[in-house]
């Protein structure tokens, strides 16, 4: 990893995202070809996304819509310790999720005039389970349970076909899914599932969706920004980025461990520490590099950290890293403080926020019960993670009685005919005219 030192350095907001550069070049270009892979699918449906397995699953012949009998047996065949793994860890989410579905609230404005704000669950939902390097049944989970919380009547799942599956979907993905008693399965990946998802293929019986989500690499995440406004998504979810936050009374073994473990999601995930203390950034950088050598995906570890987005970064002090950690606004952050548990409070813009050591990424990514489908790329300045709120919609109910409308009759009238919309007006005074 490289090392960038800012200290003595006046920078703004801007400057400091400067330094640690995101791929926006790669983004540009994803964005590009995966408008052309949904608009494909938009046209030509399942013939296409077809095509698109050929190309980059090199999967053929396979079963689009994954029949039921090949769920059940994923689940009949699933090992029971990752069975019990992964029904923990619904139980978990389950809990969290349900806190972020909000009451209904009453509003009485005065006698007889009352507006009701409620949430309404949208009523289908299209969940993208990525593939190929690794596998998530945990996306499922993090997907699937907060649209079930929030009242969702149909959800539809998409994955990647895989080439050593027989062109089936892995099975532990297919497990997640029995459990959580989804059987609407798509063996369709990338910008076309997107696509599929977001305007329906006739021929396999796949209704367009009114919300996508889920994560994936930059083709899925521009996908998203290419059928909004056609449907709702989620935070554009694209390459992983964790960002830790030290101090000298850190542990450098565990802050190397956690910037490895996001690095083997892909070669454009973003690893960051901001620190103000120099020997332990010395030191980060020692275990950093005798951790990437021995991982199993080291190849992969080492792309990620060699790039332009993965970084130490030297700072003068606390306000120093504060700022930094706001303006870049990362995907995770760990805060790796003494006074963890207090400085969390001015840190503001981050998917989720892990406070202390004991509290790593990998935690939040299956067992903690908060949601791993994070906002990267830096919206997380103005974007949340995934929730049930994800799936709701606020939405009021107005009511007066004939008194309470007489009671503002003439300040309607008076604003419609500032407005030059007598009719509006009009539309008043029809009720109180014989």
């Amino acid at each position: 990893m490289r090392t960038i030192d800012l200290r003595g350095r006046e920078l703004s907001p801007a400057g400091m995202l400067a330094a640690v550069p995101r791929a926006t070049q790669a983004r540009a270009e994803a964005l590009e070809t995966a408008a052309r892979i949904v608009e494909d699918v938009r046209d030509r449906g399942e013939d296409a996304l077809r095509e698109q397995a050929g190309r980059f699953d090199a999967v053929t012949d396979h079963a689009v819509r994954v029949p039921a009998e090949h769920i059940t047996a994923a689940l009949a065949e699933l090992a029971p310790e990752v069975r019990g793994a992964l029904e923990e860890a619904i139980r978990r989410v389950r809990l969290a999720s349900a806190a972020q579905v909000p009451a209904t609230q009453v509003t009485r404005i005065g006698d007889g005039a009352v507006i009701t704000q409620r949430w309404q669950p949208v009523h289908r939902v299209g969940v993208y389970i990525p593939g190929g390097k690794a596998v998530y049944p945990s996306s499922v989970i993090m997907n699937v349970v907060p649209a079930q919380i929030a009242g969702v009547e149909q959800i539809a799942l998409a994955s990647p076909p895989q080439s050593d599956q027989g062109g089936r979907i892995h099975p532990t993905i297919l497990a997640a899914a029995a459990l959580l008693g989804v059987t609407e399965v798509y063996a369709m990946g990338g910008a076309g599932a997107i696509g599929a998802l977001a305007y329906g293929v006739p021929s396999l019986d796949l209704d367009p969706v009114d919300v996508v989500s889920g994560p994936g690499n930059n083709y899925v995440a521009s996908a998203k920004r290419a059928v909004a406004g056609v449907v709702g998504t989620d935070s554009e979810a694209g390459a992983t980025e964790i960002l830790v936050v030290a101090d000298s009374h850190a542990d450098p073994r565990l802050i190397a461990a956690d910037l490895v473990s996001q690095a083997e999601h892909d070669e454009q995930a973003s690893a960051v520490l901001v620190t103000d203390a120099a020997e332990l950034a010395e030191q980060v950088a020692v275990e950093v590099e005798r951790m990437a050598a021995r991982t199993r995906h080291s190849e992969r570890v080492a792309a990620a950290l060699s790039g332009p987005q993965s970084a130490i970064v030297l700072v003068d002090d606390r306000a120093m890293a504060t700022a930094f950690s706001n303006a870049y606004a990362p995907e995770h952050l760990e805060l790796h403080l003494v006074d963890a548990e207090d400085a969390a409070a001015d840190f503001t813009s981050a998917g989720a926020v892990f406070v202390g050591d004991q509290t790593p990424v990998s935690l939040g990514d299956y067992m903690a019960g908060s949601n791993h489908v994070l906002p990267t790329g830096g919206q997380a300045r103005y974007a949340p993670g995934l929730g049930s709120y994800t799936f709701l919609r606020p939405q009021q109910v107005i009511s007066y009685d004939r008194a309470a409308l007489a009671a503002v009759r003439a300040g309607v009238v008076a604003l419609a005919d500032t407005e030059v919309l007598p009719a509006h007006g009009e539309a008043i005074e029809a009720r109180f005219t014989a």
